[in-house]
């Protein structure tokens, strides 16, 4: 009896498989969560990068095609040519740009966030990922000194979560006052990233900048002249860790004058405000917990992959009634409820801040500040040596885990040359920047397994003369 139900499952089974229109998966799968752990548990390659256009795809070739070319071919693809033409973003010896380095417990849970197919943009569909989200976005608000009534959610990245505040911060200014016939205004300094510009392009606003003092940082004073001179200002955006130099704006200065003007105040910690966990450098953000609202990338130094940026606001309410998009077949949504798609500029989201999440929940609080107090601590170590070495040249005064420094005497072609041999033989990706008109060399660190001593004794072969070109 037994072995004819057996058989007749085996007969459902296989006729099951016969009527998908994929066919039989499981070995798919088996072989990518095979392939994913061997990706998780080994340690990242320094050396792979970007290769020529003509060159990958002739190495590629056409994988797409009416026949497909099979599991093991395609994973072959992926992990022989493919992969290591990335960068590889949490090698401990990529110092460039800002690069990440998320815990393996992260990267695992990325590929259960995947496999879980979560929408996550309402509180119907997603409930219990949005809570688990809420809870990483409540460590964060409790950083900012914000009130537990605080709010917010997870987008892409820090382009996406500052465009999505300053379009709240525009409707909330429209809704106490008349649009003003030369149009609104954002007021940033020079050093704002870059995405500020690209959202006031998206939303044909203008961009008026204010100056920097001696130091490169964002004054309340500056802001205070700005605000009293011109008209149409609806927010200003404040910098928590400057992408190139890694400096923080005198927040509360700027806070004080966005109260005295009744201006929207958004701080851009993408990088920065992952700062706000280590005791060491928490004075610097004082200010912040009057800001209305804030984003700060898990991915870049809260040890999250990509792509998860966390959005949020003080008060919420101005962001439900901004981004909350109405269509018949969004009518059963109840709207008296979290719902991440009412607080930035998307509707469809995966629940990306999970990842983040189950990191901090296996981790715990404690071992994350002990994190980022380790890379403070490693690129506090390194400037020393910078600064006890003659031929190098610390150019500004650190406050967070960004170096800017030179060798004088090199030129641009000289940095160059240095950057691509070192990035060649894995000793370090350290890229050329410029700061105040020149060519200068700059580290990010934003990886606990960084060790100062490679480090500093990378930076001992710049002391030879220029390199051969």
């Amino acid at each position: 009896m037994q072995k004819a139900q057996c058989d007749s499952m085996s007969v459902k089974k296989e006729s099951r498989a016969d009527h998908r229109v994929w066919g039989d998966e499981d070995e798919i799968v088996d072989a990518a969560i095979d392939y994913a752990w061997r990706r998780i548990t080994q340690a990242p390659d320094p050396v792979s990068g970007a290769r020529p256009a003509a060159d990958l795809a002739l190495a590629a070739g056409t994988a797409v095609t009416p026949w497909g070319i099979g599991a093991a071919a395609a994973l072959t693809l992926f992990d022989q040519v493919l992969l290591p033409a990335t960068r590889s973003q949490n090698a401990a010896t990529n110092l460039a740009y800002i690069p990440a380095a998320p815990t393996r417990a992260a990267l695992a849970f990325d590929t259960v966030t995947g496999a879980a197919n979560i929408f996550a943009g309402t509180w119907e569909a997603g409930a219990g990922a949005v809570h688990a989200e809420n809870e990483a976005l409540a460590w964060l608000t409790g950083l900012l000194g914000w009130p537990s009534t605080a709010a917010g959610c997870f987008v892409s990245g820090g382009t996406l979560g500052n465009l999505s505040a300053l379009v709240t911060a525009r409707a909330a200014a429209a809704a106490s006052r008349p649009r003003p016939a030369d149009g609104w205004k954002i007021v940033c300094a020079d050093s704002a990233h870059s995405s500020i510009e690209s959202a006031a392009r998206a939303m044909d606003v203008t961009v008026v900048t204010a100056p920097v003092d001696r130091r490169g940082h964002l004054t309340g004073d500056a802001v205070n002249a700005v605000l009293t001179s011109t008209a149409g200002v609806f927010a200003v955006v404040a910098t928590a860790g400057t992408t190139n130099a890694g400096l923080i704006d005198d927040l509360d200065g700027i806070a004080d004058a966005c109260a005295h003007h009744e201006v929207w105040l958004h701080v851009d910690g993408a990088y920065g405000g992952a700062g706000l966990a280590a005791p060491s450098v928490r004075h610097r953000y004082t200010g912040i917990e009057r800001a209305d609202s804030f984003i700060v990338d898990p991915h870049k130094w809260l040890f999250a992959p990509y792509d998860c940026c966390a959005l949020l606001y003080r008060d919420p309410a101005p962001a439900r009634t901004a981004h909350s998009q109405a269509a018949s077949y969004l009518d059963a949504i109840d709207r008296d409820v979290h719902n991440p798609a009412d607080l930035a500029l998307h509707l469809s989201r995966r629940a990306r801040g999970l990842p983040f999440w189950f990191s901090l929940a296996v981790h715990g609080t404690d071992r994350y500040v002990r994190a980022v107090e380790q890379t403070l601590t490693t690129s506090r170590r390194v400037a020393e040596a910078i600064r006890a070495d003659d031929r190098l040249r610390l150019l500004v005064e650190p406050e967070l885990s960004v170096l800017l420094f030179d060798r004088p005497g090199w030129g641009p072609q000289d940095y160059a040359t240095w950057s691509a041999r070192t990035a060649a033989t894995g000793a370090m990706l350290c890229v050329p920047t410029r700061w105040n008109g020149a060519t200068a060399l700059r580290l990010a660190f934003v990886n606990p397994d960084t060790r100062a001593e490679e480090v500093i004794e990378t930076l001992r072969t710049l002391r030879r003369g220029a390199p051969t070109r």
